[in-house]
């Protein structure tokens, strides 16, 4: 069995391997394998892979070099980047995980981490830790969100709840999405506006739709202009999402007043990646679901699927016909 992209090498501390049968083998890589080739070479004699979240796609020409395979475990309970059709015509078995954790702790981490990257661009807390560290004091004046203007970009369950901590920053909130309704967005103490006057009324904007072709390359150049020197802009959703090339230029030129981002359209990110250097940023690598509580359930869970397979009686199967 192979555990994919395991970056903290804490799969075996999450999972109850144990309760496996004792002639199973696990193989835990912690390094990416980002090159297909290579990938297909690391898994070809591998029977199980684990895979966690969409760090690592299996597409049908990957899928199609692995005779060995015959279950694909994923972190969660659906996965964009596994061809789930080929993998059931070549006899591959798609199991998810993750259903069984409790109302709102799979989104709860991301909406936290969402707050952790507004508070530290507000208060400049990165750059006042290193300045304390270096021996300095006191360099940068906050920027207040009491009274300021929250705009959340996808009232779904997790900028829902985002919205509600907003709310208790004594921040007035506007929510947009495509189908949104002033009913639904008065539930949660938000009023549903139009994405033009979302950009251009807050003072902070979060994103929370998730990826599609719709959704892709949503905020761009004319949204930045309307967001404005002052405000910023946070992204714990899908990197795709906002043109990055917009956003960089954005923060080099100082048109938008500083960005939080989780997540990339390359991941993980190359060592000479330009995000590594742009100006007015707190850049964390995608961590929004990385919690003890979600990771606690996916590796339960994926061993739980592996036992039950190994049994004949496969659970929470993603490809079944």
């Amino acid at each position: 069995m192979a555990v994919l992209d395991d970056y903290q090498n804490v799969a075996r501390e999450f999972g109850d391997w144990h309760t496996l049968p004792p002639d199973a083998e696990v193989t835990v890589f912690d390094e990416h394998i980002a090159d297909p080739e290579e990938l297909v070479r690391e898994l070809e004699p591998f029977g199980v892979v684990v895979a966690m979240r969409e760090r690592t796609p299996f597409p049908a020409a990957v899928l199609r070099q692995l005779p060995n395979l015959e279950l694909l475990v994923t972190t969660g309970m659906g996965n964009a980047v596994i061809d789930m059709a080929t993998a059931a015509e070549q006899g591959v078995t798609v199991c998810g995980t993750g259903n069984g954790m409790r109302e709102g702790a799979e989104w709860a981490p991301t909406a936290e981490l969402t707050w952790g990257l507004i508070l530290a661009l507000a208060r400049r807390i990165p750059e006042e830790d290193r300045s304390v560290r270096e021996g300095g004091w006191q360099h940068t004046v906050g920027k207040d969100l009491l009274g300021g203007t929250l705009g959340v970009l996808g009232l779904g369950r997790l900028g829902s709840q985002v919205a509600t901590v907003g709310r208790a920053f004594g921040m007035e909130v506007l929510a947009h999405s495509e189908n949104l309704t002033e009913e639904r967005a008065r539930q949660v103490g938000a009023r549903a506006v139009g994405k033009r006057e979302l950009f251009a009324e807050s003072d902070v904007v979060t994103v929370h739709v998730k990826l599609s072709e719709r959704t892709r390359g949503l905020v761009g150049r004319a949204e930045l202009d309307l967001l404005g020197p002052n405000s910023y802009l946070i992204n714990t959703s899908r990197g795709p999402i906002v043109d990055e090339r917009e956003l960089l230029s954005a923060l080099h030129e100082g048109r938008i007043g500083g960005a939080g981002v989780d997540v990339y359209e390359r991941e993980p990110l190359p060592a000479d990646d330009p995000w590594r250097g742009a100006p007015r940023t707190v850049l964390t690598p995608h961590l929004g679901y990385v919690s003890e509580t979600v990771y606690r359930a996916f590796f339960t869970e994926a061993v739980e699927d592996v036992r039950q397979y190994l049994a004949g009686a496969p659970v929470r199967v993603l490809n079944a016909s």
